[in-house]
């Protein structure tokens, strides 16, 4: 026993020092077991939040704690009594500091790439093509429109006005990304999208004509709400409102008439974007000049009118629309292009299957990347000994004449 004390005295207990020794002085001064475990651990100075954190919490036997006396009753280490720590009021002052200052400064870059968005749609606008600047003052005279349609709305208590100018101010947010996706698919191929941003019409195209699609399905809705409830209930039409509409669009329609088809054939990716817009104005038209007749018919007394009339304003927009959604959601899912036969790629796998040193011939992937912009990637097994470069070039001259633009071959010799 007295060798024991006198290993505690002189040594302490070897399971806690430094990296290469575990042992400790038990009588080592507070300051100085302070400095020597900081120093230990990379902390210098008076800072204590950290002195503890590698000690375990357990119950000795019969050794005593570095702030305990032998005297004393054990207590495990980390108790709440011995590792409770006073922390200077202003000790994490500097790091929130270095936080206000990281959110200042995240703020500041999203207001400087929410300008330079603006300056670069703006910038764009101003050298850009026709219909960009004819699309930019049509969104401007609808924004005007639904802010004075609103506010009429507001001062005379119409719901049926406020809920017109909600329903524009959504069609001129679609109408503004159609614009932004014009912008911003003048941009050139970069690291991150290697393929462009010619996409980004077919996108906007495609946000349309759902948009339309929803507003015929929420047409024949209404047209259903009309048949069950009595018609006195809507013979009140906003006549006015009807016919303002009906004039701001019909200059949109005339704007992009040379797109007012249902069937276009899209050689760019523009063509799908400016039939969209059309189409978005079309739809618009179509559905002011149903109010409008349903409105007139309902004066002279025609029962039905506005159920016959809605319906059919929904059957025509959903006609209208549908080649379009088809054509913007076959691209976006990458589908096999329509331009091509399928059975043009099939003769041409035949034709390559039949090459001398071909083996086989799999993985064979064909999509349309924009209209107009056809790619494809080609997986052919090839004999050892063949002529590998005398295949590729009469496999990328068979696909050329097809219209494939990119062309993918990975070959490998068996």
């Amino acid at each position: 026993m007295e060798s024991q004390a006198a290993s505690r005295d002189g040594h302490g207990d070897q399971r806690f020092a430094s990296g290469k020794s575990v042992s400790f002085n038990s009588r080592m001064g507070d300051a100085d077991f302070q400095n020597s475990w900081n120093g230990e651990i990379g902390f210098v100075g008076s800072d204590r939040r950290f002195a503890f954190s590698r000690q375990s919490s357990f119950r000795q036997s019969d050794a005593a704690t570095p702030l305990s006396t032998p005297g004393e009753q054990l207590q495990p280490f980390l108790s709440r009594s011995v590792s409770s720590i006073s922390i200077p009021p202003d000790a994490y002052a500097s790091e929130s500091n270095e936080i206000t200052w990281k959110e200042n400064d995240t703020s500041s870059v999203e207001k400087t790439s929410l300008l330079s968005a603006v300056l670069f749609i703006a910038r764009a606008i101003r050298t850009g093509s026709r219909p960009m600047k004819r699309l930019f003052f049509m969104i401007s005279l609808n924004v005007a429109y639904s802010t004075a349609e609103f506010i009429i709305g507001i001062l005379s208590g119409r719901v049926g006005l406020v809920s017109d100018a909600f329903h524009l101010t959504f069609g001129c947010g679609l109408l503004t990304f159609s614009l932004f996706a014009m912008a911003t698919s003048r941009k050139r191929p970069d690291n991150v999208y290697t393929y462009g941003y010619k996409r980004l019409e077919v996108l906007s195209a495609f946000t349309n004509a759902l948009f339309l699609l929803f507003m015929a399905f929420s047409l024949a809705v209404e047209a259903l709400h009309a048949f069950i409830q009595d018609e006195s209930e809507h013979k009140h039409y906003l006549i006015v409102s009807a016919v303002t509409n009906l004039l701001v669009n019909l200059i949109g329609v005339w704007f992009f008439r040379s797109y007012a088809r249902v069937n276009l054939v899209y050689r760019k990716p523009e063509d799908m974007n400016y039939h969209s817009v059309c189409l978005h104005v079309l739809a618009d038209s179509i559905r002011s000049a149903g109010l409008i007749l349903a409105s007139w018919l309902l004066a002279l007394g025609v029962k039905n009118a506005e159920v016959l009339c809605l319906g059919l304003v929904s059957s025509i927009v959903f006609v209208v629309v549908m080649p379009l959604f088809r054509a913007t959601g076959g691209i976006l899912l990458q589908m096999t292009p329509p331009s091509i036969p399928s059975s043009a790629f099939t003769k041409c796998l035949r034709q390559i299957s039949a090459i001398d040193g071909v083996s086989e011939v799999s993985q064979s992937q064909f999509w349309e990347l924009v209209p107009g912009h056809v790619i494809g990637s080609l997986l052919i097994q090839v004999r050892k000994g063949s002529d590998e470069h005398l295949i590729l070039r009469h496999v990328h001259n068979l696909y050329s004449d097809l219209g494939i633009q990119d062309l993918t071959v990975q070959t490998n010799f068996v």
